[in-house]
């Protein structure tokens, strides 16, 4: 039986190891497909490839397992979260469990736990499969072309998607295309990704310790001074005004 894939996420080496070998004793049909060692990798290593479960330590650098979980929950919804936490983590444990994770480990995870575990997850993948699937987001087939794009940029916010790109996404003249888009939001295409892509900015200047050059060319930009140039005619802050603001404990920005 092929395995069920998992993406392990823990910034600890000797931790993934040790979670390898407690799901391998498991004896159950679940494989690890891949390893990443914060949330920030995980969320890209999924932004091209697919896991079942994602397994996932809760305190980690530039992205933790709660700020994983959140994306997840955003772009994949069919992915299931085990949150794995320390014992003094309890409440983010709690709170992961709020946010949809479908289950938790408290470290030491023993053998028992990830049969437990993965038992429970098995029965609610047939349970669900056997009522249909249960409620289902939008189909893309019920949106307007306009719409359809729209969502596509929600799932990947970072994606440097292009006006042509997107009108021939959805088998419209660009021109055409740019007239509804402007008809449906009220913005140009052009404006409406700038100001994604800084809503993005301000995400990852607040959940995440990337420096700014890092997320400006994660969002597209070749230039910093540019992108922070863009960032403060849209926000009134500069980038790292943004993240002293997030650091001083002040409410910053919101897009």
């Amino acid at each position: 039986m092929t395995g069920y894939k998992i993406l392990l996420v823990e910034d600890e080496r000797w931790v993934r190891t040790a979670l390898r070998k407690v799901i391998e004793k498991s004896g159950m049909p679940f494989e690890i497909a891949h390893e990443a060692t914060n949330g920030m990798e995980a969320s890209d290593w999924l932004n091209a490839n697919e896991a079942d479960l994602v397994l996932t330590d809760i305190r980690m650098p530039v992205m933790d397992g709660l700020e994983l979980l959140k994306e997840i929950r955003i772009r994949r919804q069919n992915t299931g979260v085990v949150i794995v936490s320390g014992y003094d983590d309890f409440a983010y444990a709690q709170e992961a469990l709020r946010q949809g994770a479908v289950d938790y480990f408290v470290k030491p995870v023993e053998v028992d736990d990830v049969i437990r575990c993965f038992n429970s997850w098995q029965e609610r993948q047939i349970n669900a499969a056997e009522r249909g699937g249960g409620e289902r987001p939008a189909q893309m087939e019920d949106m307007s072309p306009v719409e359809q794009v729209i969502f596509r940029i929600a799932q990947d916010p970072q994606s440097p998607l292009t006006m042509a790109e997107a009108a021939a996404s959805v088998h419209l003249n660009p021109s055409y295309f740019c007239k509804l888009f402007k008809q449906k939001t009220g913005r140009t295409f052009t404006d409406y990704m700038t100001e994604m892509k800084v809503a993005e900015a301000v995400r990852l200047l607040e959940k995440t310790s990337l420096r700014v050059s890092e997320i400006s060319s994660r969002l597209g930009y070749t230039d910093t001074a540019y992108f922070s140039h863009t960032f403060k005619r849209i926000t009134g802050l500069t980038p790292s005004d943004c993240r002293r603001q997030v650091e001083g404990g002040r409410t910053t920005i919101r897009l």
